[in-house]
């Protein structure tokens, strides 16, 4: 019954986290379930199954409010779908005590990314775009071939790695990248996850995993709607990032057989280093509104 609670928190908190920043549902939920002893590919497939729902109800809601321009989701599916399903297919393949330490790796860099992202560049909020600038980057293609393999292997990925790269292109507005990426991910999220189901089988996920992973993810997301009115982008980046980063440095020394010295070293520069970025992205922030 305990790990029922905390499969659903993590699903709710997941879900918080995301539907605040647009990204990193996969990485937080991926990070939470491999703590507790998950196979990194059940963890990733149980986190696909839950997005499934999860992307279809945020890709729609952007769709609506027209955040979602069709000629990147064109561009991004077809070779994203692929990676997503070729990833899935080559994480099933692989004995799970021996791809944990690599998953838990990359996941790692990822949330250092995420948190030096938050702390570096502030979040653009200019949402003009000069009219006659249309989107025809040929990169959208090889962008969704990676970052669709990365994300089923890694269990997260595809919103760290598209939207950053999509936002320093310049001819896209702010709201339709984060909407055509999140729109996009739903064919990701149904990739990955026929992938996981023809490699590891329908009984080796556990559905009571993935429902509540989805019913935590539902209750949060209007919550996560009204945080991303109210707290700072910076300030979630950072918390986010860090959070990946000591979530994932606790496996890594784990699999590492670390001393307790060691041990303690790391944690003590991780948690300066997050209090620090926090401090930093707090002052950006008041002096934007200064």
């Amino acid at each position: 019954m305990e790990r029922l609670v905390i499969l659903a928190l993590i699903g709710f908190f997941a879900q918080l986290v995301d539907g605040s920043l647009g990204m990193a549902y996969g990485l937080t939920s991926t990070s939470l379930l491999l703590l507790f002893g998950i196979a990194p590919s059940i963890a990733s497939a149980s986190v696909h199954l839950a997005e499934v729902v999860t992307t279809a109800a945020s890709g729609i809601s952007h769709w609506k409010f027209g955040n979602v321009d069709r000629n990147v989701v064109l561009r991004l599916i077809v070779p994203g779908s692929l990676g997503a399903f070729v990833g899935a297919c080559f994480l099933s393949s692989l004995p799970g005590h021996l791809v944990k330490p690599y998953v838990s790796g990359f996941l790692f860099l990822l949330g250092l990314y995420v948190l030096l992202r938050f702390v570096r560049f502030p979040v653009n909020t200019n949402t003009s775009v000069a009219p006659e600038k249309r989107s025809t980057n040929w990169t959208d293609t090889p962008l969704g071939l990676v970052a669709g393999f990365l994300d089923a292997t890694g269990g997260g990925g595809w919103g760290p790695l598209t939207t950053p790269v999509l936002l320093a292109r310049k001819d896209l507005e702010p709201r339709k990248v984060i909407g055509s990426v999140d729109t996009s991910e739903f064919a990701i999220a149904v990739s990955a996850s026929l992938g996981f189901l023809l490699t590891l089988g329908w009984q080796k996920v556990d559905w009571t995993w993935v429902f509540l992973l989805m019913g935590g993810g539902v209750l949060a997301a209007p919550l996560a709607a009204w945080i991303v009115r109210k707290v700072p982008p910076e300030f979630l980046g950072v918390s986010v990032g860090g959070m990946i980063l000591v979530t994932n440095a606790k496996i890594l020394l784990s699999v590492l057989k670390a001393s307790d010295h060691i041990i303690w070293i790391v944690y003590g520069l991780l948690g300066v280093s997050w209090l620090f970025a926090i401090g930093i992205a707090w002052r950006n922030f008041r002096r934007s509104k200064s």
